[in-house]
């Protein structure tokens, strides 16, 4: 049997046909690509999310990109550039990824997904990261991604997976000011930390970079691998 994976989704206005209503939206690329590795897909909306017990039935989670996270889980103000706070989003994510790792479940997360992984872990994030690197590669333009190189670090989950360096497609105005009980394991071109991971985990890997953009199937493969048991 293919193993089931959740991936987290948002809640935003939507319109189609007649209709323009609060709905659970995810981009389809996400679907696509786990899919593609070979599991089954179970969207999670932030909901349902905020009941840890959804983890008892699936083999793996996604947590994906989007919104900024609230300041306030690392105990620091808003900065101007903070803004389309999502509390439900908060509000359901911390505690399924605190629920994960305590079940040791292979999780993957994703750009904000990586970001959540890292606070829950004692982290903290740079709330404007072109104030610390001084470009805006990371995040180009509105709906454009950055393409960078990330150099991963030999011996990590990371480099066992995508070996010395790899070309990503990103889209994040804040990175990681510090990873808590996580390991850095993959920095972009401008030394900004762009991977972490948990090595006493079966498969606890974070990423700044949006690996669904693209259509390397590695990171997805390995998550669903990591699922089969």
């Amino acid at each position: 049997m293919r193993p089931v994976v959740g991936i987290t989704s948002y809640v935003e206005q939507a319109r189609w046909g007649v209709w323009d209503v609060p709905a659970v939206v995810l981009p389809f690329r996400y679907v696509e690509r786990v899919e593609a590795a070979g599991a089954t897909v179970v969207v999670l909306p932030p909901a349902a999310t905020s009941d840890a017990e959804v983890l008892d039935r699936l083999d793996a989670v996604v947590f994906a990109g989007g919104a900024d996270l609230d300041p306030a889980l690392y105990q620091q103000p808003v900065h101007e550039q903070t803004t389309g706070l999502r509390p439900e989003r908060d509000a359901a994510e911390v505690p399924l990824m605190r629920a994960a790792l305590d079940r040791d479940l292979p999780l993957l997360g994703i750009c904000r997904g990586m970001q959540v992984l890292s606070v829950v872990s004692g982290g903290a994030l740079e709330q404007h990261l072109p104030d610390v690197v001084g470009h805006e590669g990371h995040r180009p333009s509105p709906g454009v991604y950055g393409l960078h190189g990330v150099r991963l670090a030999p011996g990590s989950l990371a480099h066992r997976l995508l070996g010395d360096q790899v070309s990503v497609p990103s889209y994040h105005h804040q990175g990681l000011a510090s990873a808590g009980s996580l390991t850095v394991t993959g920095w972009a071109d401008d030394e900004s930390p762009e991977v972490v991971e948990d090595p006493t985990r079966r498969f606890a890997l974070g990423v700044l970079w949006h690996p669904e953009a693209g259509d390397d199937l590695r990171l997805f493969e390995a998550l669903v691998g990591a699922a089969r048991g």
